[in-house]
């Protein structure tokens, strides 16, 4: 059974839920825009039994404390302090990360930080090579190197109901997305002053495709075990950013699914299912 905790990491209140048995092994998943760890409530119920799951909402996203900028730091950098601080906080010491979208750039600073905790990586749509950006991503690089006011308020689109619902059903069946998850989260991104923190963290993602050459060289060094499942018809991150953790990673084992981006709205239990042999395969 899924339950759900908020607790104090460095002057914040995060939000995460939780499921299974902590004397199993540990899995910590990692969410990523626009959602929150809602997006996981049809995988953990899969994982529970034979792992630990931990789900934490980032600050600014979800049930966790979202303050004001002046107040906080809207970087990768700075959420991925703060997410090592909720590990450290709930004292777990070995844990496979999940990443997807937002959550691969965080979960990878996490792993090149502390590499002997990291017992494997399952990346769902969660890129970390130049090879896996679509087309969207050359406007937002000429963004990053020629920011201005006007652009940077053109890319609050991101924030509106039909850019958000768009990301969860593009690429996907008809009528095979519940309308839950991109409510919710148009709710969350609808609240005041959520679009500037968000703005922040799309003009800070440049640090992250900064870091692409240093991920890769975590995977080069420390070999972990990594599945790669992606959502195959994705628009944002294209299915060469899972066929490109091969060039790291021989024994990686990738599966393309036919749908999008949020691939666990669709595919959750054959994500799970994948996720099991995939850590059993690997004594985890």
């Amino acid at each position: 059974m899924t339950t759900y905790h908020s607790v104090e990491v460095e002057g914040l209140e995060v939000f995460y839920r939780k499921a299974g048995n902590p004397d199993k092994p540990v899995i910590v998943l990692l969410h990523g825009f626009p959602s929150a760890s809602h997006m996981f409530r049809e995988l953990i119920p899969v994982l529970e039994k034979d792992y630990y799951v931990i789900a934490p909402d980032y600050p600014g996203f979800g049930k966790t404390s979202s303050p004001d900028r002046e107040a906080f730091q809207y970087t990768f950098d700075h959420i991925t302090e703060v997410m090592e601080s909720f590990i450290d906080t709930l004292m777990l010491t070995k844990y496979a990360l999940y990443v997807f979208d937002y959550g691969a750039p965080i979960g990878f600073r996490i792993a090149m930080h502390r590499p002997e905790r990291v017992t494997a990586i399952i990346s769902q749509n969660g890129n970390i090579y130049r090879e896996g950006l679509g087309g969207k991503w050359a406007a937002r690089e000429e963004y990053w190197n020629n920011p201005t006011p006007e652009k940077r308020e053109s890319y609050h689109t991101a924030f509106a109901p039909d850019t958000i619902k768009n990301q969860y059903v593009q690429g996907t069946e008809d009528n095979r997305v519940s309308p839950d998850g991109y409510t919710l989260d148009i709710a969350y991104m609808s609240r005041a002053g959520n679009d500037e923190k968000q703005s922040d963290l799309i003009f800070d993602y440049q640090s992250n495709v900064r870091l692409y050459p240093q991920f890769q060289k975590y995977l080069q060094e420390y070999q972990p075990p990594l599945l790669a499942v992606w959502g195959e018809n994705d628009v944002s991150f294209i299915p060469a950013g899972a066929e490109a953790f091969k060039q790291d990673l021989p024994e990686a084992e990738i599966h393309l699914l036919d749908t999008g981006h949020f691939a666990l709205e669709t595919h959750a239990l054959e994500i799970g299912e994948l996720m099991l042999n995939f850590l059993k395969n690997n004594g985890i």
